[in-house]
């Protein structure tokens, strides 16, 4: 295995576009940690072949203490050596769906709130204590989504939880401005995942927009994940991340 030049963090790496990223990602020189509810053996091959250094880290991100003992967990794994350090969290959920006075299961809601929002400030704040003092160029990735920018009648809790990540990425990159850290919340546009799936089985008295997802799928209008993730991944190095904090991948 070659030197670690650069080590990356990515939630949510089992399925759909995370998992694509995560072999995208398994590169020479790579040290790549994922955290997702299982491991993942077949990436751990990928990695060895790929001559990328794989830890993997099992945690439901949706449990906040869980999420806390995944982000100490992570911060013993980041090399001192490393000369670019980035944190990707991409780990997201959907459910709860339903019109606003049908939302009445505060458990789904705090779970999607813990997970798509607290998981990730949790896991900033772990990273950026890590890579304090460092020379590293360091950056951090959420991935957001056009909901957070958008309403999506029935999408109460996902739309809210997506707004106020990149509200809170906003404040990150005002506290940062002086240098030290870069950040951005970036929607990947419409992906053919299984979230997508979920959302096509939804039930349209509580997702009104539910044929227009229909039809993006049956019209061959979804990315797929592995295109979208090599897109993400050549933004995740421009020179210029971080210049627009709240951003879409589909500008580019």
């Amino acid at each position: 295995m070659p030197d670690i030049d650069t080590a990356i963090v990515l939630t949510g790496a089992s399925r759909g576009l995370g998992a694509a990223l995560a072999r995208g990602l398994a590169r020479p020189g790579v040290l790549l940690v994922t955290i997702a509810r299982r491991p993942d053996a077949a990436l751990q091959d990928h990695a060895q072949a790929q001559g990328c250094r794989l830890a993997q880290i099992a945690a439901d991100l949706s449990d906040p203490q869980a999420a806390a003992g995944a982000a100490a967990q992570m911060t013993t794994l980041l090399p001192q050596g490393a000369a670019r350090l980035r944190l990707i969290n991409n780990a997201g959920a959907l459910q709860p769906v339903g019109r606003v006075d049908a939302l009445t299961d505060g458990r789904a809601i705090a779970a999607t709130l813990s997970l798509n929002v607290a998981a990730a400030i949790t896991l900033t704040a772990a990273f950026l204590q890590a890579a304090a003092g460092r020379p590293a160029d360091c950056r951090v990735l959420n991935i957001s989504s056009g909901a957070g920018r958008n309403t999506f009648p029935g999408w109460g809790v996902y739309c809210a939880s997506k707004a106020a990540l990149d509200m809170y990425t906003r404040v990150a990159a005002d506290e940062y401005a002086a240098g030290g850290a870069r950040f951005v919340s970036l929607a990947p546009g419409v992906i053919d995942t299984a979230m997508q799936a979920d959302i096509r089985a939804s039930d349209p008295a509580h997702f009104p927009a539910l044929e227009r997802f229909q039809a993006m799928h049956r019209e061959g209008k979804l990315a797929s994940p592995e295109a979208v993730a090599a897109r993400l991944i050549d933004y995740l190095e421009r020179d210029d991340f971080g210049a627009t904090v709240v951003d879409d991948i589909r500008n580019y």
